[in-house]
């Protein structure tokens, strides 16, 4: 039986979006704290949700960005475990 492959994550940690944006990680700190980078906390952790993403790169982007997101994401969950 064939297991369905693993959907792709609805956020992504600071650091994962940093280097998605080609950014440090101190750098992507720094713009979310100035509201540049969308992020939520869920208790301790902070999280960029990819729709965010998406929406902040489109606007400077072509429409592709949310399917480089997408699989970009599926690289890293491979690599990752």
């Amino acid at each position: 039986m064939e297991h369905p492959s693993p959907s792709p994550s609805l956020t992504f940690t600071v650091e994962e979006a940093a280097e998605m944006l080609g950014i440090s990680r101190t750098f992507a700190y720094e713009a979310v704290r100035r509201g540049e980078l969308p992020a939520i906390r869920i208790g301790r952790r902070l999280l960029v949700p990819r729709a965010a993403l998406a929406r902040l790169l489109a606007s400077d982007a072509p429409p592709q960005a949310d399917l480089v997101l997408s699989t970009v994401a599926q690289e890293g969950s491979t690599t990752n475990g």
